[in-house]
């Protein structure tokens, strides 16, 4: 049987390289990008009130003290040069020492990118497995009850903040039913399951607020697809509407619902922030709140730099990936 004329090529067509030069010019534009967030942060940072050296030392320290230690520190030394150290420092792999937790900071960051990853990727798996069926279920039912119910859902995930869900989670799943710890955090390598268990309830938290967009872009774009000629071909040739609807429909929908998915990592590391610390998980927001809490200097401009290069190189690779996905993309 022929294909139907618009169906979704696979990824082995010849259009469906990547070509040296998109890549070359995303990676310039990834590289200035992160350059220009080094200079946003370190200014800022500048600009938060507080002495760190009396931080640590106290508000009753001796003024020599507090002066050798703001010289240790290179407090004192022109901004261009405290700026110079911080980057020379992170492209030689020297990020410095946590003022707080008196441990190396590159350490303390593979530690907790490691935990906030696993939210993440669950969040993404949840809200996905939420949102396309019941985005495909909304338009395949356009302006029905089927149709409303999906929308309202989404609207109400909408509406709703993400701690409030983290609240409703604890109260649900943790206290009333006891199926998942309510707080905590466990490495990956001494329990894997237990390291689940407890991201699992901040990911639904999480993976709910993300579903409700995700559940709207699906919609949007299945209703485009649906009323296109080759899906009236694929209809007038018989086959199954299962097949038309998930293998061809769908799989020229996915690509814009995957880059909308690829954006929101950035919206979720801005909210694990407060998920985090809602449940005690000492990830990456945590500490991240950790550090501006107690002026941490150092700390506060490596993980907002290091959350700021995780959302733009998981922009690229999503730029990258629907290329493959989708190869009627022609990329110059």
């Amino acid at each position: 049987m022929t294909l139907p004329a618009g169906q979704y090529r696979p990824a082995g067509s010849p259009h469906a390289g990547l070509p040296m030069t998109y890549i070359l010019n995303r990676l310039l534009s990834v590289t200035l990008t992160l350059f220009l967030i080094t200079l946003v942060t370190f200014a800022v940072t500048n600009i938060l009130p507080g002495d760190v050296a009396m931080m640590i030392m106290g508000t009753q320290s001796n003024p020599e003290a507090l002066t050798g230690l703001r010289e240790s520190l290179g407090l004192n030394d022109p901004l261009l040069v405290q700026y110079g150290h911080w980057v020379g420092g992170m492209v030689s792999g020297n990020w410095g020492d946590s003022l707080i937790f008196k441990k190396p900071i590159l350490g303390l960051l593979g530690q907790k990118i490691v935990a906030s990853a696993i939210i993440v990727v669950l969040s993404m798996a949840i809200a996905l497995a939420l949102a396309v069926p019941l985005g495909v279920w909304a338009a395949v039912h356009r302006d029905k009850w089927q149709d409303n119910v999906s929308s309202s859902a989404a609207l109400l995930g909408v509406s709703l903040p993400d701690f409030f869900w983290g609240i409703v989670m604890i109260l649900v799943f943790a206290r009333w039913l006891g199926w998942f710890p309510s707080s905590g955090f466990v490495e990956p390598s001494v329990d894997p399951l237990g390291a689940l268990q407890r991201a699992f309830l901040p990911s639904l938290a999480l993976g709910l607020g993300l579903m409700a967009h995700l559940t709207r872009m699906t919609r949007s774009t299945m209703t485009g697809i649906l009323s296109q000629e080759f899906i009236r071909v694929a209809r007038a040739k018989g086959l199954a509407e299962r097949t038309v609807i998930w293998r061809y429909a769908l799989a020229n929908a996915i690509g814009p619902v995957i880059t909308i998915a690829g954006l929101q990592i950035g919206y979720l590391f801005g909210s694990i922030i407060v998920m985090e610390s809602l449940f005690g998980y000492t990830g990456m927001g945590w500490l991240t709140y950790q550090a501006l809490l107690n002026r941490d200097l150092p700390l506060i401009q490596d993980t907002v730099f290091v959350i700021a290069a995780v959302v733009m190189l998981t922009n690229l690779a999503v730029d990258l990936l629907y290329v493959v996905i989708d190869p009627r993309i022609r990329l110059g």
